[in-house]
């Protein structure tokens, strides 16, 4: 399933809730829209709306309901809400940042006066860093 796809972001938009929370919330959806929980006298659209939404809860459940797909979903979200805050400032390689062995995290001065800092596991999986104190945003580009 494509993590970008509505699908995935219809279930629990926005959740960073707790993974108790998480479970609970998917849990009162799915009986909601179990196609077995519905009318028998129900119109067959409403049905037919009702396992789509089930199927759809149940694809972003498979993303959201484990942590290492959660953590991946987590970090192209963010990477698409930078893209929607505005235009790319630069683009740098990671070998252009410094190491910061007191963070444990890769930096770059930003011309504010503010820092884009991305950890090692980060750096292998997003390609936009917002500076921690300005709305700009750099590209991080692959290792040549």
């Amino acid at each position: 399933m494509c993590y970008r796809c509505p699908s995935a972001r219809l279930f629990l938009a926005g959740c960073f809730m707790t993974a108790v929370m998480c479970n609970k919330e998917n849990q009162r959806c799915s009986q909601r829209y179990h196609p077995d929980r519905q009318s028998a006298d129900a119109p067959a659209e409403a049905v037919e709306e009702c396992v789509r939404k089930f199927i759809e809860i149940d694809q972003a459940w498979k993303i959201l309901g484990h942590e290492e797909t959660k953590k991946e979903y987590d970090l192209l979200r963010l990477e698409d809400d930078l893209r929607n805050l505005g235009p790319v400032d630069a683009q740098v390689y990671l070998e252009e940042m410094t190491w910061n062995e007191d963070d444990h995290c890769f930096s770059l001065s930003c011309r504010c006066g503010g820092k884009y800092r991305v950890s090692k596991d980060e750096a292998e999986e997003v390609t936009l860093i917002s500076c921690d104190t300005c709305s700009l945003i750099v590209e991080l580009l692959p290792r040549s």
